[in-house]
């Protein structure tokens, strides 16, 4: 299962969200009245439904803990695991796979200047966290990764 985008507009019928597909994507728009319409007609996709609604709440008050009580290494230490919990959760090595955010959309989505989203995966690099090349990084050292986190531990997607 992909990431599901749209959720946002439930309340107040107006998307706040953007997406970019950064490689190739498959996209199957639902109109929300005919899901919800569905949904109370078979109630294991309602209760899915509302476990996706709960994912959702859960990431969006992740990325404000994220953004808002870290450190720029603890932000860049998250957001890797976040990462690799999201490649594992779809069938995916959850230590080796292809960034595709360059560093300016990782510094954006983090809140975080460029420079110093470049300085700390370096940093990461030298210190055998992690290895890039070019655009596929692989996780060396996850557990040096969740400690740099500390108390911030439970941050998931």
């Amino acid at each position: 299962m992909g990431d599901i985008i749209g959720f946002d507009g439930i309340g107040n019928d107006r998307h706040q969200c953007q997406a970019v597909s950064l490689e190739d994507t498959e996209v199957c728009e639902v109109p929300f009245a005919q899901l919800e319409e569905l949904a109370s007609r078979l109630p294991p996709l309602q209760h899915n439904l509302h476990r996706l609604l709960s994912r959702e709440i859960s990431r969006d008050e992740n990325l404000l803990l994220v953004v808002g009580s870290m450190g720029a290494q603890e932000r860049i230490a998250a957001f890797l695991l976040n990462l690799s919990q999201r490649y594992q959760q779809r069938g995916y090595s959850s230590k080796e796979f292809v960034l595709r955010l360059t560093r300016s959309d990782i510094g954006s989505y983090l809140g975080m200047k460029l420079e110093t989203v470049s300085r700390l995966l370096s940093r990461f690099q030298s210190k055998g966290l992690i290895n890039i090349d070019k655009s596929v990084i692989r996780l060396v050292d996850l557990q040096a990764l969740k400690a740099m986190i500390g108390e911030h531990e439970q941050v998931r997607s």
